[in-house]
């Protein structure tokens, strides 16, 4: 999906249209120590021992798995004037987005 660098916007603290810089929303990384980690898991000692160790002793094919093939870019709007960017919006669901 192709989209402009810059766009013509209106800006709520600057109360008027100005022109705002396009970027897509870095990721970030996940937490190890979140709910329902791996790591979390061993930590608390449940993939050890002996016996059936329930969602830890599945096979996880990649393959099997159904997914969705690519997730929905946030955009980041900059105002140029204030410097301001904090009005995100939801774009569709694009395997590349070139920003030009």
């Amino acid at each position: 999906m192709k989209l402009p660098k810059v766009v013509k916007r209106y800006c709520p603290s600057c109360r008027i249209r100005t022109e705002q810089k396009v970027k897509e929303q870095s990721s970030g990384r996940a937490s190890t120590l979140k709910r329902g980690a791996k790591q979390r898991a061993r930590l608390r000692g449940l993939n050890r021992g002996i016996g059936n160790k329930g969602r830890f002793s599945r096979l996880k094919n990649q393959a099997k798995m159904k997914r969705k093939t690519t997730k929905k870019t946030a955009l980041v709007y900059t105002c140029t004037i204030c410097g301001k960017g904090k009005d995100q919006k939801k774009g569709k669901r694009t395997g590349k987005l070139v920003l030009e």
